[in-house]
């Protein structure tokens, strides 16, 4: 899907009047989503690695290559292969506590976890999401799996304060095998895992889908699942002042000279990252510098909106619109719009301007 942006050579064109600043859902749907929105099913360990260097150039690139008309670089996330052997192998220490009895039904209905879950604390800095559910959080915006010993909310906290555009986290209690499932060891006995999940939106009720998988034979169940998020503003951006809150999105008139604003939109399916617009909203001025109208003018890129899009309240990715001008409130309207019977969302809305 090539990029929704104007460039210099058509923006006389579309001068008159003000592009619609509406969800391009052209845009949206045209890119291809992250193919891991979760820990695989038998992960114990999957640390973060997210470089926003790496991210911003490959959005770079992909800009540059989709007003070029060539082929896009896709800043997609692969999902890591997991060989399905069966063997019996020991599989590493469950160290959360169990029920007496080892089977679903009694897993789910432990009241220890549920105790855990109701009386955990909330960490400083962050709010509660969800509370005890019975299905841990798969979205776009997956960071990374930590286990740990204990069912432990500030430390995962912590681990989440540690990496950059890590703004929620969920933690929760998984029955999973003592041994790798297999024809020699059916439905092996089970142990409790306490798992930490990274990630880089907030997270949701509506999030929480993954209630359950099967590794063979053996049912891998989720209990006492909490989820928190942090309300805090992307980092600021060398080059550009702000981040700017808004309400909602920009939606921008003609300005005073009765001149179009608007240069178009990039979006990125996955985590939350401010800094892929910084990158597309450079990306479009260096672009239209080597590609000048007849009288030598072009297009600057001054401003950017960047927030995340949900889709019926699951993060989905990252929206930025992108302006000649700086604009700010009261043009901050656009909150949402319905697809079919789909709610697409704004929130994390802000503002950047290119430095003086």
């Amino acid at each position: 899907m090539r990029t929704t942006l104007l460039i210099s050579a058509l923006a006389g064109l579309a001068a008159a009047a003000p592009h619609p600043q509406k969800i391009d859902f052209d845009e949206v749907l045209g890119e291809p989503t992250p193919t891991q929105t979760g820990p695989s099913v038998d992960a114990v360990s999957d640390p973060v690695d997210y470089n926003a260097a790496v991210a911003a150039a490959s959005a770079s690139a992909a800009v540059i290559a989709d007003l070029s008309s060539g082929p896009s670089k896709r800043d997609v996330v692969e999902l890591q292969t997991v060989e399905k052997r069966g063997d019996c192998a020991k599989q590493p220490d469950g160290y959360g506590p169990k029920p007496t009895t080892d089977t679903v039904e009694a897993f789910e209905a432990f009241q220890t976890f549920h105790n855990t879950a109701n009386t955990a604390p909330t960490p400083q800095g962050y709010s509660l999401s969800f509370k005890d559910l019975s299905a841990s959080v798969n979205a776009n915006s997956y960071m990374g799996l930590y286990t740990f010993k204990t069912y432990d909310t500030i430390k995962c906290q912590q681990l989440c304060d540690s990496v950059d555009l890590c703004t929620a986290f969920n933690i929760y209690f998984e029955r999973d095998p003592t041994v790798d499932p297999g024809t020699s060891c059916p439905n092996p006995p089970s142990f409790t895992n306490i798992k930490c999940t990274l990630w880089g939106s907030g997270v949701t009720k509506e999030a929480a889908v993954n209630d359950g998988q099967y590794r063979n034979d053996f049912h891998v169940v989720i209990a006492g699942s909490n989820g928190y998020t942090k309300d805090n503003p992307p980092s600021p951006i060398d080059g550009y002042d702000g981040p700017t809150r808004f309400g909602g999105a920009i939606n921008a008139p003609l300005n005073a000279a009765g001149k179009n604003t608007y240069m178009g939109v990039k979006y990125f399916p996955g985590l939350y990252d401010a800094g892929k617009c910084a990158a597309a909203c450079s990306a479009n001025t260096a672009y239209n510098s080597r590609h000048p109208r007849a009288d030598g003018t072009y297009d600057k890129c001054i401003f950017f909106n960047a927030y995340l899009l949900s889709k019926n309240n699951v993060a989905d990715g990252t929206y930025c619109s992108l302006y000649t001008q700086q604009w700010g409130k009261p043009y901050d309207t656009n909150f949402g719009q319905y697809r079919g019977s789909d709610y697409y969302s704004v929130s994390s809305s802000y503002g950047f301007t290119v430095k003086a």
